[in-house]
């Protein structure tokens, strides 16, 4: 293999139909299609400022090595790549390419990027901003996500995730045959128009979740307040954690909590149990009505945040709605209670 190292390229097709070449610590300039119609291309420590390099490549390795936002539109139309510990700061990458291996690799500009792939293998992927990545793509499999960029996964195609946190809107649209462990999915409109997508052990927030949805599966997952209006026309098969699990355990724990001070609470309330039970009951309920109280009142104004003084919270408020509504209710039960179960 011809080795090219400390150099630097530019204008058009410097390398074009280059083969068994391996570039080390070389620089591409501003120019185009630098390494085009080229085979078992191996480029390590390597700086892209020129448009389209990597166009009808096949068989490349990428590793530690920049794409400056001039490399543009970067790699299109190749196959069998393996990227390793790059930084992407430019657009439109990935596009009709397939069998395509990624790892520690963060794209700081993910606009428009893996579109038409099919055959990837990810771990350990970040992407920042644009719009529309993995569109039209499948038999995608991904360890290890983060994503900020908007309309992710849409129109997708035999993909399994591991270990993803996305925050999003519109994510996962028209997909067929998805799967998602073990990841948070944060966002608006997760989901609709899905073909067989299941989620497990999964923890979603935002408005109409999973609508228009087909053969949906929920397994082990647990929602956010703000989940108004999901399952809408959709056919679902689900264990469902989150409130109805929170409702029950809280419940069960105010019981035991009542037999365990009995003792104590002898000549105040004669079954404490009981007493405990039905007022962990009462505030497990109206916690979630504070929750979706104070978030409705979000939604009237307009407003996303109550506040600003704790980062990443939606305000004071969100930290005291449910106690605002369970307080009273769970004092007045127990009053109440006494009175019926009392000596």
């Amino acid at each position: 293999m011809k080795v090219i190292s400390n150099a630097e390229f530019g204008g058009e097709r410097p390398l074009f139909e280059s083969h068994d070449l391996r570039l080390e610590n070389v620089i591409i300039r501003a120019g185009e299609s630098a390494i085009k119609e080229c085979s078992n291309i191996e480029a390590v420590d390597c700086r892209f400022e020129g448009n389209y390099p990597f166009w009808h490549v096949h068989g490349f390795v990428i590793d530690r090595c920049f794409f400056d936002v001039g490399g543009r539109s970067a790699l299109w139309y190749s196959d069998h790549l393996k990227m390793t510990n790059t930084r992407i700061d430019a657009p439109k990458m990935f596009r009709e390419m397939h069998d395509i291996e990624i790892e520690n690799v963060e794209i700081n500009d993910a606009d428009e990027v893996f579109w038409r792939c099919r055959n990837l293998n990810i771990k350990n992927l970040k992407l920042h901003g644009g719009t529309y990545p993995f569109m039209f793509s499948s038999n995608i499999r991904i360890d290890g996500l983060e994503s900020d960029s908007k309309y992710v996964f849409q129109y997708v195609k035999d993909v399994e995730i591991h270990n993803a946190k996305i925050t999003t809107k519109d994510a996962f649209w028209e997909v067929e045959n998805v799967t998602i462990y073990d990841s948070e999915l944060n966002g608006e409109y997760l989901g609709w128009h899905s073909h067989n997508l299941r989620l497990v052990n999964c923890h979603i927030t935002g408005e109409q979740p999973l609508c228009y949805a087909h053969d949906l599966v929920l397994e082990n997952c647990t929602f956010g307040p703000d989940c108004d209006r999901a399952f809408e026309y959709s056919s679902v098969q689900a264990t469902i954690k989150g409130a109805i699990g929170g409702v029950i355990g809280a419940t069960i724990l105010g019981a035991v909590y009542g037999a365990l001070v009995s003792s104590k609470m002898a000549g105040v309330i004669d079954n404490s149990s009981v007493a405990f039970a039905v007022a962990s009951l009462a505030g497990a309920l109206l916690s979630i009505l504070g929750d979706l109280a104070a978030s409705a009142i979000k939604r009237n104004y307009n407003v996303k945040d109550y506040g600003t003084l704790i980062p990443g919270h939606g305000g004071i408020m969100d930290r005291f709605d449910s106690a605002i509504f369970t307080a009273p209710v769970v004092y007045w039960s127990i009053e109440v209670i006494n009175k019926v179960f009392g000596g």
